[in-house]
């Protein structure tokens, strides 16, 4: 915890320039990477300056219920495990020329992580195939893999593959796209955060940052993912659980700042 009228000087000036890198990201995520930085904040302290410096908070997503069939049976597929549940749906996007791509965004459910963003001007049922193939050589096959109703999803060829291979398909209902809760979340953030921020020129720059985008979005997933891992000393008290490191606040600024988005990236997956 910061002490002295320094330290909070720098806390506040690292949560203020963390707020300018991150722009969707709201206080918790802001004090999830203070905490990977060395900083012992608490996710309150990191909201009371949120609040205190004028800073946006995104607003909160209203709850929706489970979808119920009339015999009291809830008919959600939920994921149990990774490779459990796949889910897939489509995105769409202009280059600055005007002319629309589509992007084919494929996640694990269970995991939230994103497994591939295939990009193209235009997307078929093949195009599906071709990217399901490559994952399942290099993930597994998943058990479910869920999806909308939309032409490239029920086609035929898309139907018969996936029925070949062996995972079993679940097919949301129509008009009802919170079924999907998953990718549509993951696309609202794609969109939310890169998207609406971002003039593509060309569809391969457009391919290029996107990719990127990505493998940061993984990144920061894998890193709040170990971090809320339990001690492996399983009978340590819960207060021994909570206690982090002090490390040294001055090393924050080289260890927090990624990378330009469109640095180091290539078109595989991950």
């Amino acid at each position: 915890m910061p002490r002295g009228r320094k330290d909070r000087e720098r806390l506040t000036s690292d949560v203020i320039e963390l707020a300018r890198q991150y722009g969707r990201y709201g206080y918790r995520k802001i004090a999830a990477l203070l905490r990977q930085a060395g900083w012992s904040v608490s996710d309150g302290r990191i909201e009371r300056i949120w609040k205190r410096e004028g800073l946006r908070v995104p607003a909160k997503q209203p709850k929706r219920g489970r979808l119920w069939l009339t015999d009291g049976s809830c008919i959600r597929l939920r994921p149990e495990r990774a490779n459990h549940v796949w889910s897939y749906d489509f995105v769409e996007d202009r280059t600055h020329d005007g002319r629309r791509f589509r992007m084919l965004n494929v996640i694990d459910e269970f995991t939230h992580e994103c497994l591939a963003i295939h990009i193209n001007r235009k997307l078929k049922a093949i195009d599906v195939i071709d990217v399901l193939s490559d994952l399942f050589i290099l993930r597994g096959i998943p058990g479910h893999i869920r999806s909308d109703n939309g032409p490239e999803f029920v086609a035929k060829a898309v139907q018969e593959w996936i029925a070949a291979v062996g995972p079993k398909t679940a097919y949301i209902e129509p008009g009802s796209p919170w079924e999907n809760g998953y990718i549509e979340s993951f696309n609202a953030r794609l969109r939310d955060e890169l998207l609406n921020g971002e003039v593509f020129y060309t569809l391969r720059e457009a391919q290029i940052i996107i990719e990127s985008w990505r493998r940061h979005y993984n990144t920061i997933l894998q890193r709040r993912r170990s971090s809320c891992q339990p001690s492996p000393r399983g009978r340590l008290r819960y207060v021994d659980r909570l206690r982090r490191p002090r490390w040294p606040h001055h090393q924050l600024s080289t260890n927090i700042r990624p990378g330009p988005l469109n640095e180091g990236c290539s078109s595989g997956y991950a």
